[in-house]
């Protein structure tokens, strides 16, 4: 039997490896609007953050998000993964 491979994406706060399914992905589209990407199909630039505390707790922190995408980020987007993470637990 032949094993499908299971995506792996990179966390931008902690950098560990972990499969894509387990990770919330923030979007940068082609008209330059920052949004989380349940579905994680959505075109346009990703980025990825896992659900440990830490990793949240930084991604606000640093502004992770102003470096991914290297644009100013508004606020809103760094609560809605904040509460979309949190609703996932």
């Amino acid at each position: 039997m032949i094993q499908k491979r299971v995506p792996m994406r990179t966390c931008i706060a902690c950098r560990e490896m972990k499969p894509k399914k387990e990770m919330l992905r923030v979007v940068k589209n082609a008209d330059g609007e920052i949004f989380t990407d349940p579905t994680g199909k959505a075109a346009g630039r990703g980025a990825y953050i896992c659900s440990a505390e830490a990793c949240l707790k930084k991604l606000g922190d640093k502004k992770l998000l102003h470096k991914a995408f290297s644009t100013e980020v508004p606020e809103n987007v760094y609560r809605g993964v904040e509460e979309e993470k949190l609703g996932k637990k």
